[in-house]
Order: C-alpha cells, then sequence, then structure tokens
C-alpha cells in the first residue's frame, strides 16, 4: 500500500511540507520511491512567466543530454532558465542521474499562429518524442512532463531522503499546489515512469489502490487513436487517462469523473433527475469502470483539486483545511504535517458517491454526491 498527501494554498510553499506529511505517514508506505507534481510555481532566483512550458525529467547521460538539446533546438524553443539542483549524489540510490532537468522554456516563435489547444498538442508530441528517444537508446533520457507551470520530480528512495538529496528545503522552488505519492510500481520491475502522480496535457492524478480492470480499461483508451494514452508501467495511469478523457474529450464538468468510473446502480438511476443521461454515459464509457479499491486525488490547470473514492471505499483519506489552505491525506497525521492550525472538527472523509473539489480560489470545499443535478443543461 502506498501513501498519498496533496497540499494546495493561496500562497506558494515549499515542497518539503508536504514530505514531512509523507514522513508522518511513513509505516503505510514502503519508502521506495517518491513523486512530486508542483503547480503554480515560484523560483527564488529566477521571475517566471507562468505561460513559459517547463520540461521536467532526468538525463541518465550526457549524450541524452546533448540529445535533448537538440530535439528542443530542433523543434525551436528557447531556453530562458535551467534549474540547478542541489544533489547530494550519495543519498541518491540511482548511479546513472547525469542531470535532473526543470527548465524553463520559451515557446517556437512558429506556434504564434497557433490556437492554445494546437499548442498544447505540440507540447504533448514534444515531450512523447524525447520520452521515445530515450527508450530508443536504453532509457537513457526519462521526460515526466512538458507544460507551463507544472514541474514533476521522480526518483527512487525514501521520500524525506529524496527531498534532502535534492534540496528541497531549500526554498528555491515553491508552488501552490504539490501532489506527492510514496512508493515505487510494485507491480512490475523499477520504472520511473510507473511512478505517480500521473499527468497528460495539465490532468494529474495519484491513486492508492489497485484496479483490477486495468487491462480492458487500457485496451479500450488505446483504441481511441489519441497519442497521449500510453505508457501503462502501473495500472493506476489510467485514471489520469479517464479524467482527461472526461474533462477534455468529452468536455463534461468534473463532477461527471465519478459517473464515469464508478456509475450509479440502475435503481439509483431509475430515481435521478437526470437517470437517462447518467445511464447513457455509462452504457458509452462501460470500459472505463474501474474495480478495486482505490482513493484517487487530482488536479486541473486552473488549479482546481479533487478527490473521489471508489465504491467499495477501502482506502483511506482525509481532506481538511482552512480557506486559502487545504491537504488532502491518506492518513490524518499526514493532514495534520500540512496544516496543523486547522478546526479538525470540520475534516471530512468521502464516502462512495462523494467527489470532493477544492476551488482554484481556495474558499472552502465543495462536496458534491453523485446523487445531485450535474452541472450541465444537455443532461437536464
Amino acid at each position: 500500500m502506498c501513501r498519498l498527501a496533496m497540499k494546495t494554498a493561496s500562497e506558494p510553499f515549499s515542497p518539503f511540507s508536504v514530505l514531512t506529511a509523507m514522513e508522518a505517514m511513513q509505516e503505510g508506505y514502503d519508502g521506495s520511491g517518491l513523486g512530486l507534481l508542483l503547480r503554480g510555481l515560484k523560483f527564488a532566483d529566477y521571475k517566471y512567466n507562468a505561460q513559459d512550458p517547463i520540461l521536467s525529467g532526468i538525463a541518465h547521460s550526457e549524450a541524452a543530454l546533448v540529445r535533448l538539446d537538440h530535439i528542443m533546438d530542433k523543434a525551436g524553443f528557447t531556453l530562458n532558465y535551467d534549474h540547478e539542483f542541489e544533489v547530494k549524489k550519495e543519498m541518491i540510490e540511482a548511479q546513472d542521474r547525469h542531470k535532473y532537468i526543470l527548465r524553463v522554456y520559451k515557446k517556437p516563435v512558429t506556434w504564434n499562429k497557433l490556437s492554445a489547444s494546437e499548442i498544447e498538442h505540440e507540447l504533448m508530441l514534444i515531450r512523447l518524442a524525447l520520452r521515445a528517444n530515450g527508450e530508443a537508446h536504453g532509457n537513457d533520457l526519462t521526460a515526466f512532463s512538458l507544460w507551463p507551470d507544472v514541474a514533476t520530480i521522480k526518483e527512487v528512495g525514501w521520500p524525506l531522503e529524496i527531498g534532502l538529496a535534492l534540496g528541497l528545503d531549500s526554498g528555491r522552488i515553491t508552488s501552490r499546489i504539490c501532489m506527492a505519492q510514496g512508493r515505487q510500481n510494485t507491480n512490475y520491475g523499477i520504472n520511473l515512469y510507473a511512478c505517480h502522480p500521473f499527468f497528460l496535457q495539465g490532468v494529474a492524478t495519484m491513486t492508492n489502490g489497485e484496479n483490477t480492470a486495468f487491462i480492458p480499461i487500457k485496451d479500450w483508451l488505446t483504441g481511441r487513436a489519441f497519442p497521449g494514452y500510453i505508457g501503462y508501467q502501473s495500472d493506476s495511469e489510467v485514471f489520469a487517462h479517464i479524467l482527461h478523457y472526461v474533462t477534455r474529450q468529452l468536455k463534461l464538468p468534473l463532477e461527471a469523473y465519478k459517473h464515469v468510473i464508478t456509475p450509479l446502480k440502475n435503481d439509483e438511476l431509475a430515481v435521478h433527475p437526470q437517470g437517462d443521461f447518467l445511464r447513457g454515459l455509462r452504457d458509452a464509457c462501460r470500459r472505463l469502470i474501474i474495480d478495486g479499491p482505490n482513493a484517487v486525488i487530482g488536479t486541473l490547470p486552473d488549479e482546481t483539486a479533487m478527490l473521489v473514492m471508489d465504491a467499495k471505499k477501502m482506502r483511506p483519506a482525509t481532506v481538511g483545511g482552512k480557506p486559502g489552505e487545504w491537504a488532502i491525506a491518506s492518513e490524518m497525521c499526514g493532514v495534520d504535517a500540512m496544516i496543523p492550525d486547522r478546526d479538525r472538527s470540520k475534516d471530512f472523509q468521502p464516502m462512495r458517491e462523494h467527489t470532493v473539489i477544492i476551488p482554484p480560489d481556495r474558499q472552502e470545499l465543495q462536496i458534491w454526491s453523485q446523487f445531485d443535478q450535474l452541472p450541465i443543461p444537455q443532461a437536464a
């Protein structure tokens, strides 16, 4: 079992504060790996423009770094900032980490004529090209994300030690959102792409649990002929891709996600005010219904955060906080570590029908039930 922690705040904070929450929950995971995803970034030594894409990954050799530079130069990107981590190599288990990459680029001038959606598609294709290049050269180049205002860090080892090894306690990087997952994938061999959080075109999720419906879901998604639906070194990656499909392909509101992965039963749909629409949605997306215990935490490009549980509700999760600052964690002690000065009586543990939403203004929680009416007129 793994552990999850996420903090979202109006003012940027250090990701190391979220690692203290992972440490508080240390008895609940094996400490074999860490994944971090940051949104709303601020650098101590660089004035960042949130419209500029950030490339996150690892060059495992000098040759890989040279190829990365060639790919980005050929595509027309201009390097604006290259964050140098204060790496303590003696604390890193892996020996093939030539350079941790967190670079800010200026988009190619030829993209000025492209629409926002076309730019987002091109960013995805460049990231996939970097990934494919690394895979073609013995996995010597790893590309986690290429997206504005998003940074991703993944490494093997104990979460708090990784944070210290990369200098995340220095305050040089802060963010308004930090998602953290502790534990490497245990279903297959060690693979950094199998480490949560998973990211696709601004959509990110991390999961505590297992998904025994993984194969049919993966097959359905890969059959959509969408280039970003690849990978699947972990059965949990499908949660991010389903959220992407619901919000970006179907263009449905976030609340519809729960209706896709864990739809209501027939007798419940029969009395729902939008039962006909939801029954049609369930039937059309039947192959995306999950199975197994899961707690899923996700974030969207506008910095909305959410938490959902599976129908069995066999994986723990708690949300708590105060206006301007909220936290979600697998255990209450994790929330305590991130926001100790909150009113604990207002903490919330969702049931199987709930979607907990923290809006971008972060003023209050929104607790939505599948029995409520969806905020879309076409479903009325």
